[in-house]
């Protein structure tokens, strides 16, 4: 038992002494490949460009981007417009940190919440609001994309 762990201890220090010796050809091998990458040109079929074209088109087309939202109200009734004016208003009054959106899918007038990327994102926040609204739910949505926070550099 004492021979196994001293082979190991053994081949642990060998790999450690060889990594360390060759830490710094690393550096200049990474600086010579990144000046061969300015130097590729690629060929490649015409079809492949259109077809990265045409996927770009599409998604500029697309107002938003496959996300999760928590949806909190839906009716048909007669009043359901003011009603989920209403449930908006309160929604908004307790988490005003969440952008909320009142949809009419026919025949229902829904209310739904945030613009989460994750499901479990979604989820954190039904967990919130849960007690508030026991008939809300996570739902797979078009949500709006997120706003990039510029990089503050000291």
């Amino acid at each position: 038992m004492k021979i196994l762990f001293l082979f190991f201890i053994g081949c642990f220090a060998v790999q450690l002494a060889v990594a360390q010796e060759f830490g710094g050809e690393d550096v200049q091998q990474d600086s010579l490949q990144v000046s061969m990458l300015n130097d590729l040109q690629v060929e490649r079929d015409a079809r492949l460009d259109k077809m990265v074209r045409w996927h770009i088109e599409k998604n500029e087309e697309r107002e938003g981007m496959e996300g999760y939202r928590v949806e909190i109200f839906f009716s048909s009734n007669q009043n359901a417009l003011d009603k989920a004016t209403e449930t908006k208003v309160d929604f908004l009054s307790e988490f005003p940190d969440y952008p909320v959106y009142i949809r009419f899918v026919a025949p229902n007038f829904r209310v739904r919440v945030g613009d989460f990327r994750t499901k479990n994102e979604a989820w954190k926040l039904y967990k919130k609001i849960e007690k508030d609204y026991p008939t809300a739910f996570v739902v797979p949505d078009i949500i709006n994309f997120p706003q990039l926070k510029a990089k503050q550099y000291e």
